[in-house]
């Protein structure tokens, strides 16, 4: 694994250099541009994630495989490793150290993987199908935690079998973030339940759903002081809510706004709704992606309710995205979501992984005098 310093370069860290060159095949099913990701997911992709120190990535898939990468600094990739689970795989995220790789599966396992010897160990178990899984670092404990079907969730050390701690969900597990000390969780019948990770985690808070339909994804976001604050909820029906855990004024802090929708040019025109799949904050602008059934990526400035930049629309849904530990590169994962049934399914299509430089996208604009 390459040291961090060595990372910021070549296209990434240059801007101009990065839109000057021509990148991989460009046709219909990379409208922007962007690097592509070789040697992508066989099935649809359930997940992508960035190291916390270095430029590798991982994707998970409904092929049953977790994929790694190293992304090199003129843009290409390499893949490097992998590792497969005995049924489909719905989430995976990286280990705080940077060496080491969680991923959640429906064959209701969570392993380990250590990227180093490749080798993977199996490290929880739930009665459903795992979600979501997440790493916490606090300063007195570190544990992996995971979401499940079985409507539980559950902490474990990697070094025992059994959890340390099974705390109960009001529902099904659908989305999950956790930015210590803070953990929550999006469930079925659009439930959301704050936890606190300090000493013994615990329930924080039940907040009422700001959205009125399925809960898909969520993110939580820093306040200037670099604490967990709050957290934007996406769901099926084409809308994002901006929520603070305590905000001063609950009405006027606290937004949601509608995304990932298609245009209306003239009356009497029916709009299509998509589902919001993912939802990412840049680690140092504050600023936020989110990602469609619709096949776009959007840019978003919270703080001024504004939109940055939308993308083309690619040839399938956009299922998940990542920011890079420095903020310079933006991936993306291109692949059927199943959001318009099997009938929509298509053989044929490919599934993508790009990646783009988006150090000067992501910035909030100045505001005008």
């Amino acid at each position: 694994f390459r040291s961090r310093n060595r990372v910021n370069l070549g296209v990434w860290g240059v801007s101009k250099m990065f839109q000057q060159q021509s990148f991989g095949s460009v046709g219909t099913h990379n409208p922007m541009k962007d690097f592509e990701v070789q040697q992508p997911p066989d099935d649809s992709i359930s997940k992508i994630a960035f190291s916390p120190n270095a430029n590798y990535l991982i994707a998970s898939s409904w092929d049953n495989n977790v994929r790694c990468w190293e992304v090199q600094d003129s843009g290409t990739t390499i893949p490097k490793a992998q590792q497969t689970h005995s049924a489909p795989v719905l989430d995976c995220c990286w280990h705080a150290d940077g060496t080491k790789v969680l991923t959640a599966s429906c064959d209701k396992t969570c392993k380990l993987w250590d990227l180093q010897s490749n080798q993977a160990i199996d490290i929880a178990q739930h009665d459903a199908p795992i979600k979501s899984v997440h790493w916490v670092q606090a300063p007195s404990y570190s544990c992996a935690v995971t979401g499940s079907w079985d409507k539980t969730l559950k902490f474990w050390d990697t070094r025992t079998p059994s959890p340390v701690l099974t705390l109960q969900l009001p529902e099904r597990c659908y989305c999950m973030d956790v930015m210590y000390p803070m953990a929550i969780v999006g469930t079925a019948s659009r439930g959301l339940v704050v936890y606190q990770l300090e000493n013994t985690p615990s329930e924080f808070k039940r907040i009422e759903s700001p959205l009125k339909y399925q809960h898909r994804c969520i993110s939580i976001f820093r306040d200037k002081q670099n604490q967990p604050t709050g957290f934007a909820l996406g769901s099926i029906e084409g809308r994002v809510a901006i929520q603070y855990i305590n905000p001063p004024n609950p009405t006027k802090d606290n937004f949601t706004f509608k995304c990932h929708r298609s245009n209306v040019t003239q009356a009497g025109q029916t709009q299509d709704i998509f589902p919001v799949n993912d939802i990412a904050f840049h680690p140092s602008h504050g600023t936020l992606a989110t990602v469609g059934s619709d096949g776009r990526f959007s840019f978003w400035d919270k703080d001024a309710r504004t939109k940055l930049k939308t993308s083309e629309a690619m040839e399938q849904p956009i299922t998940s995205c990542a920011f890079n530990f420095n903020g310079n590169i933006f991936a993306y994962s291109v692949s059927y979501d199943w959001s318009k049934g099997h009938e929509h399914y298509n053989p044929q299509k490919k599934n993508y992984i790009f990646m783009r430089q988006v150090t000067e996208e992501m910035k909030a604009k100045a505001k005008k005098r």
